[in-house]
């Protein structure tokens, strides 16, 4: 073997092991150079030796996943700095948004919906419960199976689909695999709860040289524990009761009772009192101010007021679901000849999560003369709609807490064959993919009508312990049903084929082909009993019925690499995408490299990209929901703008929209790759995305502040007072985000202190702003929190290796940098608005070692979150959990993991 062979073949293998790009300096092609293997990197369907492209491609290694203690692609993909506001199972803890139990990837923090999931370079079938966000379930990758992860930071892919806007994760598996290799991971916290245990099984047959054949099977079976709000100290350390007081909630136990205007008038004028003081709102309760803490304080200022109680819902809710995550990936290959292989590969994957939310509530009514306190008051006399009936707000402890079990499954077959002829290497394959998302409400969810007969005629006590009779009545009606199913189905033929076309000054032209056809099916399908409206707490969607669509999508590209001098190298790509019902649109895009000394890179792309909004964006039926505590401006204006009086949370109805076009994207990227010395590497990339047609909603914080232009959206009574916005699903306005990507890598050589090594990854962020309509000013996200999150302005992973003989070790650093505050909840007891706050930045340490006892035995323990780092606090009222952001944020605190691996090879 020549020198210059042996040395391309280190960078080939170099570039896959690595996290991040590596850049390599220039070698002399000789004749020998036609044996070096040749690798495909995600971005490009031309194999080639050297591992460097015009496309910044990052790199995980299965090495770095099992030294951090990282056992789920959504656990992975959340330390890649690149990625942001992706869904997550602590976001997810809710009492009523849709897609729950859904982990996503959110390259660039421009959507779910623009960064796209393959697992070995092909698609698979979305998250089919509908919303605003589409894309593939993080649970659906078979973790354990992982070798290795490719995250394109390039997005409009011609390769895969130039709906990749953000950026393509390319999660690869074993390829092959011979002997039997079994794993086991049990991960503890330091306050208990969230608890993890992990065991894996990977065993194959047959090696493809010798034997023309392997197969090979990886299975994984993990348990997460719940974490409950009492199991941590950090949520009394926040303050939540007397910082957010404005953001818990009014329904209590007991319950407090929401007065009309004229029993309020009335109850001052015969001098009733509570606690000892005239009561002075329209919220009060019995009990006040004894009321019954932790979970239902007393706050004056909180949404109970003066005269009533607060319930604290973050004393009594789930900070983390408790999970089973099962998954299966299986691969055979067979030599069919010298130069073809017919392949096949199934997955399965099964998550199933079970979120806690706190007790049920319920708006009841209850005739005034059963409550003895009032009994004698004379509310009956009063001119209201019903003379004597009082409104109750009543948490229903008795009832249990609210519990539902989310199941998504994965199920994916994927036939093919590979090989060269007639000197084209190529790939084509057929590609069935599916994803199943069941919703179960388990317990604490009540049949409605039942549950107000049994508070009016007095069976359940609103106000202390109920009767026999109402324990047997709330057992009675508890619901357990499958509410929601939801199927979605993606059946595809794909093909690929490339060759050397000529040569040229720097190299051989290469060409490459390909195309695919596509199905994409979806139903929907709620339970007769939610279509009824008669669970309390879980409403029907609006017009609620099945809905089940279907489209296809035909798309084909081509790709050309000119190596046009030994210095330069140009890589041309176009795809032409076609969705049924919406229409086409082809995607240029063109990178270039030039190498103007050995060992430095100078590279730069441009293209277009385009996204079809999903069948969710233009079928999925009508959902009701409520938007954060914000003044109405025109009723505000009546009342001297007291926000007391002209804040709610008023009703907001989304609605799909058939006609909807794609969106349309521009992609720039400018960079260097330098290798300063042979164990040092650093490349610097800068990236700039702008999107025009978005397909969203306009904010309905925009809406109520811009009633002039947006006010047709607001619905209202004959008072004038809201009865509910409009949201709709629309091509408005445009994003823009930009920044820069930045690794550095440096590996020691051997010391007679061990071997060392560092690495950072990081992106800092320079723009992130959206235009909610053409003509609207634009609105930035960058280190400030909008609507539904923020955009950090700096996010890095930094590690640092150190080996010597069987023993090594790893530490890693992960940060997130402060960013201003929502600072925009109002308190409508008093009309005071949140005092204004910067969320402090979040850096976490993790630290492991490892022991390779024997060729076959291999130990590892580690601690994560070494200094216990607490999720730091936030004036949010985006997300159900308050007092900090869960997405970005870990409640766990510190926890330590083992893990033992024995292989027979």
């Amino acid at each position: 073997m020549t020198k210059h062979r042996k040395r391309a073949q280190a960078l080939a293998a170099g570039a896959l092991l690595a996290a991040g790009a590596h850049a390599a300096a220039q070698t002399n092609q000789t004749a020998s150079d036609a044996d070096v293997p040749r690798v495909e990197i995600t971005g490009s369907a031309i194999k080639r030796v050297e591992a460097e492209t015009p496309l910044p491609v990052h790199i995980i290694t299965r090495a770095e996943m099992d030294k951090a203690g990282v056992t789920t692609a959504g656990e992975l993909i959340a330390r890649i700095a690149a990625n942001l506001n992706g869904l997550t199972d602590g976001a997810s803890i809710t009492d009523g948004k849709d897609q729950r139990g859904f982990n996503s990837a959110n390259l660039r923090g421009i959507g779910t919906s623009s960064t796209l999931v393959l697992l070995n370079g092909r698609r698979m079938a979305n998250f089919a419960s509908p919303g605003d966000d589409t894309g593939v379930d993080l649970n659906n990758i078979p973790a354990a199976a992982l070798q290795r992860v490719e995250v394109l930071l390039d997005g409009a892919s011609s390769l895969y689909g130039t709906d990749a806007i953000g950026g393509v994760i390319n999660f690869i598996t074993r390829r092959d695999y011979q002997g039997l290799e079994l794993n086991a991971f049990g991960a503890a916290t330091k306050e208990g709860g969230a608890g993890k245990r992990t065991a894996s099984i990977a065993g194959g047959t047959g090696d493809l040289a010798r034997d023309g054949f392997n197969i090979f099977g990886v299975a994984d079976f993990q348990r997460t524990d719940s974490l409950s709000t009492s199991q941590r100290s950090f949520i009394g350390d926040l303050h939540i009761d007397e910082r957010l007081g404005h953001l818990l909630s009014s329904y209590t136990s007991p319950a407090n009772i929401r007065l009309t205007s004229a029993q309020r008038d009335h109850l001052q004028d015969i001098g009733f009192t509570i606690g000892g003081k005239p009561i002075v709102n329209r919220m009060i309760n019995l009990s006040a101010p004894n009321c019954a803490p932790p979970a239902n304080p007393y706050l004056p200022a909180g949404t109970g007021g003066e005269n009533a109680c607060t319930y604290n819902y973050m004393r009594d809710t789930e900070l983390y679901p408790k999970s089973e995550k099962t998954s299966f990936l299986g691969r055979a290959v067979f030599q069919l000849n010298p130069v073809a292989q017919l392949y096949a590969e199934a997955s399965y994957a099964r998550a199933r999560t079970h979120y806690v939310a706190s007790t049920a509530r319920v708006k009841a009514y209850i005739d005034y003369k059963k409550i003895p306190q009032l009994a004698n008051t004379g509310l009956d006399t009063l001119d209201d709609d019903v003379p004597g009936e009082l409104e109750l707000r009543v948490r229903l402890n008795e009832a249990g807490r609210r519990t539902s079990e989310l199941t998504s499954t994965g199920k994916r077959v994927v036939v093919g064959v590979t090989g060269t002829a007639g000197g084209w290497d190529y790939d084509a394959a057929l590609n069935h993919s599916t994803n199943t998302v069941a919703d179960k409400d388990t317990h604490g969810y009540l049949l409605y009508d039942k549950l107000l007969d049994g508070i009016a005629d007095g069976r359940i006590n609103p106000f202390g312990p109920s009767s026999a009779a109402g324990l047997a009545l709330l057992n009675s009606i508890q619901v357990n049903d499958d509410v929601r199913h939801s199927n979605g189905t993606m059946d595809s033929v794909d093909f690929k084929m490339s060759r050397d076309v000529m040569p040229m000054a720097g190299g051989q032209m290469a060409l490459a082909l390909g195309g695919e056809v596509r199905r994409e099916r979806t139903h929907f399908a709620p339970s007769a009993l939610l279509l009824s409206d008669n669970i309390n707490n879980d409403a029907a969607p609006e017009g609620g019925r099945a809905t089940s669509d279907s489209r296809h999508v035909e798309g084909v590209y081509g790709e050309l690499l000119l190596p046009f001098a030994k210095q330069w190298e140009a890589q041309l790509s176009a795809r032409y995408d076609h969705y049924q019902l919406i229409g086409g649109a082809a995607s240029p895009k063109v990178g270039v490299s030039y190498r103007p000394v050995q060992g430095l890179m100078l590279r730069g792309s441009a293209g277009r990209g385009f996204r079809a909004p999903s069948m969710a964006d233009m079928f999925r039926p009508t959902r009701v929901g409520a938007t954060a505590t914000l003044p109405d401006p025109l009723y505000c204006a009546t009342v001297d703008n007291n926000y007391a009086d002209c804040a709610d949370n008023w009703e907001t109805r989304h609605y799909s929209n058939a006609k909807l076009k794609p969106e349309h994207s521009k992609q720039l990227s400018l960079g260097a790759v330098w290798a300063a010395t042979d164990r040092t590497n650093l490349s610097l990339d800068y990236w700039r995305i702008k999107r025009t047609d978005l397909i969203t909603e306009i904010g309905d914080d925009i809406i109520l502040g811009n009633l002039s232009k947006y006010g047709n959206l607001v619905h209202r009574d004959e008072d004038g007072l809201i009865e509910y916005i409009e949201l709709h699903k629309e091509n408005r306005g445009a994003q823009e985000a930009s920044g820069l990507d930045l690794m550095a890598e440096w590996r020691g050589g051997a010391t007679q202190f061990g071997r060392f090594g560092a690495r950072i990854n990081g992106t800092y962020v320079l723009k992130s702003r959206i235009q909610n309509a053409p003509g609207d000013a634009y609105v930035s996200n960058l280190g400030r929190f909008v609507t539904d999150g923020a955009v950090q302005r700096w996010r890095h992973t930094a590690t640092f290796d150190w080996e010597q003989g069987p023993v090594s070790a790893y530490l890693s650093h992960t940060f997130s940098s402060a960013y201003e505050d929502q600072n925009s909840a109002i308190n409508v007891d008093n009309g005071t608005v949140v005092a204004a706050n910067r969320v402090k930045a979040y850096s976490l340490w993790d630290l492991s070692g490892t022991y390779q006892a024997s060729k076959r035995l291999k130990f590892r323990v580690g601690v994560q979150n070494i200094f216990d780092t607490s999720p730091p606090y936030s004036n949010q009222a985006y997300f159900f959990i308050s007092g900090y952001d869960p997405s970005y944020t870990d409640p766990r605190g510190r926890r330590w993991f083992g893990n033992v691996s024995y292989s027979f090879k």
